[in-house]
């Protein structure tokens, strides 16, 4: 059995490895993909608990975080309502999901949608989650498929649940009005450690002040749209998950980034310490996802945040005909000082879907894509 300090201590010297084949330095988001998904010993890719409603120590706990569909099936059954529109308007049948998770998603989508979805396809990195997701799923055998990739053309609606916040990131640092590469080396005992290389990258924005200035570039989740946009020929995506358009996310006050890790229900903003036994994560830049979208061929459906996106797609309704808890986990995933306002939602759809002149149903009332 791996214990968590072996699981560290090898997952460290992977990555002293790779630093030293690298010439000594890597680039942050090197490392967030060696510390989240190294096989076998990163976060996402080790047995680890990640998901659940308690900490260590509490009964039925365990995990170091919990997302949307862990809280309440009102979730998916509120997301289901959007989803359900988009399979009608593009003339489809199958669903994809990124990032599974623990496969609650799925299972209460699933549940919801019925005979509408005839393929419900997975695309998870995470052998463990996919062993956990199985499990859950066995009532929906026959319906539910995974995949290591995508295939060269797809068709249906795609979801993504906190997905791209799990995407490695650049950090950029200005020093002294120098803009660096944050990266990760080597001190003389051997220990992980920052340092700041030159670099020609910038910000999308230029930062007013010549205050020192951290913050973060999203080349992945960037490159992962592009290649959504060019995989999918009919059909529409809906991405939920914390951020800010980038006027926001690159205000002059945002200066020490977004890097956040999350083990045991505890937030810190170290990623260097215990890598493989906590998330890190970044927030998302709509707007270059908006534009990285739009560039490779698809249009943006709307953009707002998730609590005018579930209110619209009916959770008032479905809190109604839920037991007092159900509707306490519920509001915490629509109130502003909860996940209501700094989760988002973002949705694409290809021109042969947005050309028939529907309107979606999670965008109609509040939709903030002027702002993107």
């Amino acid at each position: 059995m791996t214990t968590a300090s072996s699981l560290t201590s090898d997952l460290l010297e992977h990555i002293r490895q790779d630093i030293r084949a690298a010439g000594g330095w890597i680039g942050f988001d090197r490392y967030m993909a060696l510390a989240l998904y190294t096989p076998g010993l990163g976060y996402y890719a080790n047995e680890g608990l990640k998901f659940g409603t308690m900490p260590v120590g509490v009964k039925g706990g365990g995990g170091d975080f919990v997302t949307a569909p862990e809280m309440t099936p009102l979730f998916g059954q509120a997301l289901a309502k959007q989803v359900a529109q988009a399979l009608e308007a593009s003339g489809t049948d199958e669903v994809w999901e990124f990032g599974a998770g623990s496969g609650a998603l799925a299972q209460h989508l699933l549940q919801a949608l019925g005979p509408a979805v005839r393929r419900y396809s997975i695309v998870d990195l995470s052998g463990s989650l996919r062993v956990r997701q199985q499990l859950r799923l066995q009532a929906f055998e026959g319906r539910v498929q995974w995949v290591d990739a995508l295939p060269e053309r797809m068709r249906g609606v795609v979801v993504g649940n906190e997905v791209l916040d799990a995407m490695p990131v650049k950090l950029l640092q200005r020093l002294g009005g120098v803009w660096h590469e944050r990266g990760v080396a080597l001190d003389a005992t051997d220990a992980l450690c920052w340092a700041d290389q030159p670099t020609a990258l910038r910000p999308p924005l230029d930062i007013p002040g010549e205050h020192d200035f951290l913050t973060e570039v999203h080349p992945q989740a960037q490159a992962f749209v592009r290649t959504l946009a060019d995989r999918l020929e009919q059909g529409a995506a809906f991405f939920l998950d914390y951020g800010f358009p980038e006027a926001e996310y690159y205000h002059p006050q945002r200066h020490m980034g977004t890097v956040m890790c999350h083990r045991e229900h505890r937030s810190d903003d170290n990623p260097l310490e215990s890598p493989g036994l906590k998330d890190i994560t970044a927030h998302v830049d709509f707007t270059q996802v908006a534009l990285a979208a739009q560039e490779a061929g698809l249009d943006v459906l709307g953009y707002t945040s998730q609590g005018r996106f579930l209110i619209n797609c009916g959770l008032p309704a479905l809190m109604e005909q839920s037991s007092l808890p159900e509707r306490s986990m519920a509001m915490r995933l629509i109130a502003e000082h909860e996940m209501g306002e700094l989760f988002k939602v973002i949705g694409f759809g290809t021109p042969s879907v947005t050309q028939t002149a529907w309107e979606p149903l999670g965008f109609a009332a509040g939709d903030r894509t002027h702002t993107l």
